[in-house]
């Protein structure tokens, strides 16, 4: 019987996205009292990682519209969180940067992704936590070559 056939594999993706469903709740339940959206923490650790990245790159990335992007940096860029500047080699285009303002956040943003992450991984061992990591790699890679055909 292949992968394919197995009847318990017909709830796979149904776990995965309850698992991420119940991470993100956990998340937004923890992290409520900074007064920030998930997405809006969202585009903050992404620029944590990718600092000056462009706008587009942003919501391409969170897979939310050009629009709903521009509100997301707007409400941030009122709160003093990040700063918008031209893009040098594209007038059109803006980059986005976080102000020193956001490094004490981050870092208790940093403690309540990690206090998800080990509620989530609870009588989990670190052998499975690779092996389970490994595996859905080999999974998000299999999808992207489907969707590059």
């Amino acid at each position: 019987m292949s992968n394919t056939d197995n009847p318990n594999n017909e709830a796979l993706g149904f776990i995965i996205h309850d698992v991420a469903r119940m991470m993100r709740w956990n998340f937004e339940r923890r992290a409520h009292e900074y007064n920030l959206t998930r997405s809006q923490w969202s585009v903050l650790v992404l620029l944590s990682r990718e600092n000056g990245a462009q706008q587009k790159r942003l919501a391409d990335i969170i897979g939310v519209t050009a629009i709903t992007m521009t509100g997301l940096v707007d409400r941030l860029e009122r709160a003093e969180l990040v700063e918008r500047r031209q893009d040098p080699q594209d007038r059109r285009a803006k980059r986005v940067f976080l102000t020193d303002k956001v490094e004490p956040l981050m870092e208790k943003i940093k403690l309540v992704a990690k206090q998800v992450r080990s509620s989530a991984l609870k009588g989990i061992s670190a052998a499975e936590e690779q092996q389970l990591a490994d595996l859905l790699r080999r999974m998000r890679a299999n999808l992207r070559e489907q969707s590059t055909d």
